[in-house]
């Protein structure tokens, strides 16, 4: 390491700077969703659900509706819902 010129040692201690920086901006990000994740629970609504919901929103329609379809044909076959 000691062989690493100038300037490039430089440029490395930018990099893991910049990435710690970013670390720290990313857990306190965490934090306030996890915040906001109380808030709603506090009001009535369902942490697990919600989650699920913003899964759903992060989708394009047709990957969830085929993802929605195999889950009915596979709940069906479980015998978790009655056949149509």
């Amino acid at each position: 390491m000691s062989d690493l010129q100038g300037s490039t040692r430089d440029q490395l201690r930018a990099f893991i700077e910049r990435i710690e920086r970013l670390e720290e901006e990313k857990a306190a990000l965490a934090a306030d969703i996890r915040e906001v994740y109380a808030e709603a629970k506090g009001t009535g609504f369902d942490g697990k659900t919600l989650r699920a919901v913003i899964r759903l929103r992060k989708q394009d329609m047709h990957e969830r509706q085929e993802q929605e379809a195999l889950l009915a044909t596979y709940m069906v076959a479980l015998g978790m819902v009655p056949e149509e």
